[in-house]
């Protein structure tokens, strides 16, 4: 029985791209999707496609062999835009390597698409 669907999603990609897979299979739902997005569009994965299983599905993801390390945050700390860089300094091995996901009330961005919308939000997870 599975209880964090997202922290299985960043716990299979992670154990993919380490053995040098070229595609992972991971569990489907709406903040997957999304936060695959993101992944997607800082270029971290490549396409990724949902698969009908029958019980809910999965997405067919296409690594590109550029993730070091991915895992999601907990708790889940809500975050103001003024404290976007100590939680970087936090969880990100460097300034201007990987991305903090996080869900805000314009959906589930990055934190420096945060920082230019001018928004806050809960912090869900990383990737560098």
């Amino acid at each position: 029985m599975k209880h964090d669907l997202l922290a299985d999603m960043f716990s299979i990609i992670k154990n993919s791209e380490g053995i040098g897979k070229k595609r992972c299979v991971t569990p489907a739902s709406k903040l997957i999707r999304d936060t695959l997005k993101v992944m997607q569009k800082n270029k971290y994965i490549g396409d990724f496609e949902f698969v009908d299983n029958g019980r809910g599905g999965n997405f067919r993801v296409k690594l590109l062999g550029k993730i070091n390390d991915c895992n999601v945050i907990k708790p889940r700390y809500s975050v103001r835009k003024v404290q976007m860089i100590d939680f970087e300094k936090r969880f990100l091995p460097a300034n201007n390597i990987g991305i903090l996901i996080m869900t805000t009330s314009k959906g589930i961005i990055d934190q420096t698409t945060a920082g230019k919308e001018n928004t806050g939000g809960k912090l869900l997870g990383y990737v560098y």
